[in-house]
């Protein structure tokens, strides 16, 4: 892998946030014993975007920081979008989520994804969940907000593949 030649202020964040909301769903929504309506899920996730933009993405914005995110808005609509939500009430819904600058999918096979996932997974990591998400990622990727890495090759390969993604864009725009 290519050395960084500049260090950036960053900061590295996650979905659902360790906020109050993302804890709740995280105990109870994800790991519960079955999954909830995906309009209850739906509406969980915006309330704990909004927390967590207002409460750790805005103000790390404000201090000039990089903002890395596992998960935003693109994984609600991919999710709540596979359990037969309409992606416009899931954008609409989620109207105030700030745009990013760069967002990747990095795209894993489902059956790979099946194999690669901890013994303790969420209601809504079995195959055909996956399937579906992944079709939806897909169509985002196509539509151009979201850059594709190939996930199915060897992990220093995808590092190597997202360091290059990130590092053309973060040199293009400075």
């Amino acid at each position: 892998m290519e050395k960084l030649q500049r260090s950036y202020n960053a900061m590295y964040t996650a979905e659902p946030s360790d906020c109050k909301i993302g804890d709740f769903i995280r105990k109870s929504i994800l790991y519960g014993e079955k999954r909830s309506t995906s309009l209850a899920e739906a509406l969980l996730f915006a309330a704990d975007r909004v927390e967590h933009v207002e409460n750790e993405v805005l103000p790390a914005l404000r201090q000039g920081k990089l903002v890395i995110s596992d998960r935003y808005v693109y994984s609600s609509l991919a999710y709540q979008g596979a359990a037969g939500l309409s992606l416009e009430w899931i954008q609409s819904i989620n109207q105030f989520a700030l745009r990013p600058d760069l967002a990747i999918f990095i795209d894993v096979d489902p059956r790979a994804v099946m194999q690669r996932l901890k013994p303790v997974k969420s209601v809504m990591e079995n195959l055909e969940t996956q399937q579906r998400v992944r079709q939806i990622y897909l169509k985002f990727v196509e539509k151009g907000d979201l850059s594709r890495i190939d996930g199915n090759k060897p992990k220093l390969l995808v590092a190597e593949e997202l360091q290059r993604v990130v590092l053309n864009f973060l040199n293009a725009s400075h």
